[in-house]
């Protein structure tokens, strides 16, 4: 069975961090793009990030660029999302994804196995 298991939310100041990880099993995903996305409450399902299979390219969203980073290690089967800088609009619940493609993507569309998210809140 594929898992993607999502850890690391919860409660931070405005100005903040926090590191979210994504724990896969089931299949290596080694080969795979893998992403974050987040949702909050009355919004759609938004991109955050990707990498591709070596994490050697990486994709963000505009309001994340140079405060995020995305990183994977293929040895553990893990993705992680260091998220620094935070604001209240940041505030969501995070999924992180993977894609039978080896290349990064923003498109929630081509993305083939899920997690169940982790909540991000940030008080101001």
């Amino acid at each position: 069975q594929v898992q993607l298991v999502e850890s690391g939310g919860g409660l931070v100041q405005a100005g903040g961090s926090l590191r979210l990880s994504c724990a896969a099993s089931g299949r290596t995903f080694g080969n795979d793009g893998m992403g974050w996305f987040r949702q909050a409450p009355g919004k759609e399902r938004e991109f955050v990030a990707s990498i591709s299979w070596s994490g050697g390219r990486t994709y963000y969203a505009d309001s994340v660029k140079g405060r995020f980073t995305i990183s994977r290690d293929n040895a553990k089967n893990t993705l992680y999302l260091q998220m620094n800088s935070l604001n209240v609009e940041d505030g969501a619940v995070y999924y992180c994804a993977a894609r039978t493609m080896p290349l990064p993507s923003s498109n929630p569309n081509s993305y083939n196995y899920w997690g169940q998210g982790t909540q991000v809140t940030v008080s101001s």
